[in-house]
This record gives C-alpha cells, sequence and structure tokens, in this order.
C-alpha cells in the first residue's frame, strides 16, 4: 500500500468510526481539540496526519489506535474484551445485566450445538 492510500484508508476508518458513534465532524474537532477543517482534511485524506493529532482523535473517539490502523487484519480473540466492554458505555446497571444475561445464553446455546455436533 503506498503512503497516499495508506492515509485515505486511515481516514476512512476515521469517519466510519465518527460516524458509527453519531458524531458530526464539528462534534469530532471539539472533543479531539482540532478545528473542523482538520478532521475534514484527514478524513479526506488532504494532509497526513501528526501522532498528536492521531492519538487525540482516538481518544475523542474512545478508541485505541489500533481499532482505526488495523485496517484489514481480522478481528483476534484478544479484540474482544475491548469489543465487550464497548457495549457497556452508556448502559446502566440493569441494562448492563440484561446484556450479560443474553451473552451467557449464547455462550450456553453454542455449547448444546456444540456438543450435539460431536454426538
Amino acid at each position: 500500500m503506498d503512503t497516499y492510500s495508506f492515509y485515505q484508508a486511515i481516514g476512512r476508518r476515521i469517519r466510519e468510526i465518527r460516524l458509527e458513534k453519531g458524531l458530526s465532524q464539528a462534534a469530532l474537532a471539539e472533543k479531539a481539540g482540532l478545528s473542523i477543517p482538520v478532521i475534514s482534511s484527514i478524513e479526506n485524506a488532504h494532509s497526513r496526519i501528526w501522532l498528536a493529532t492521531f492519538a487525540s482523535i482516538c481518544e475523542a473517539l474512545q478508541v485505541s489506535a489500533d481499532d482505526i490502523l488495523r485496517l484489514n487484519t481480522p478481528i483476534t480473540k484478544a479484540d474482544y474484551p475491548n469489543e465487550f466492554t464497548q457495549l457497556f458505555d452508556g448502559c446502566n446497571r440493569a441494562e448492563a445485566e440484561a446484556i450479560m444475561k443474553v451473552a451467557k445464553q449464547v455462550r450456553t446455546a453454542l455449547d448444546v450445538q456444540k456438543r450435539e455436533l460431536v454426538e
């Protein structure tokens, strides 16, 4: 991947995550302490991103640098705890308990299915 394609991919990934989180460029810029033109320039690969700016964007999006930099890398088992933890962001206790209950039920169902396949 050439340098320009790399910056395009990073910009696309930042935009995807921003939109997933329901943030406008203005909201991300405010959270990251940057200007709207800087966010737009990064998302559209019109400028290279400085490490400090990248760190500010990651922090504002509440994601790890890995979430943005792993462009085409398949997710590994080690990534799931972080994703699972993100499910709880903004949940009250009852909502968190409901998520855990569903997760446990899915785990039980998968174990049953696995045993049935073996038998």
